[in-house]
């Protein structure tokens, strides 16, 4: 099934996106091998050269590492692999506030209905 992509981000930012995703979610674990390039292009249905992209920009975080003829795995560095859950929570955060005072919401007003919607739960 082809992942869900959309056209107002850049595929390859998508990609690194969703690949951190599985590895702070522990879809992928610690120092597990990914699958190879061309098998990740044609799940996400993009071009091998988009993949090799954004593995690449992942492989600069220190998330994923290459060995030379093994393949690419994920880090055994659990410090880091929470420091970036910590980053794309934060950056979801951040959207939702903006929302919320696209709204004329305040952050008070935020808490507030979070809160309220935690006890629903």
């Amino acid at each position: 099934m082809a992942w869900e992509l959309n056209s107002g981000q850049p595929i390859y930012a998508q990609i690194i996106e969703r690949v951190m995703i599985d590895i702070v979610s522990g879809r992928y674990a610690p120092g597990e091998k990914l699958p190879s390039v061309r098998e990740l292009a044609s799940t996400a249905a993009v071009n091998p050269n988009t993949m090799q992209k954004a593995l690449s920009a992942l492989e600069q975080s220190g998330l994923v590492s290459s060995h030379r003829t093994s393949g690419r795995f994920i880090t055994e560095d659990s410090t880091m692999i929470q420091k970036a859950k910590k980053d794309l929570a934060t950056a979801q955060i951040v959207l939702f506030m903006e929302k919320m005072k696209q709204l004329g919401i305040t952050k008070e007003e935020t808490i507030q209905l979070i809160l309220e919607k935690g006890d629903e739960s």
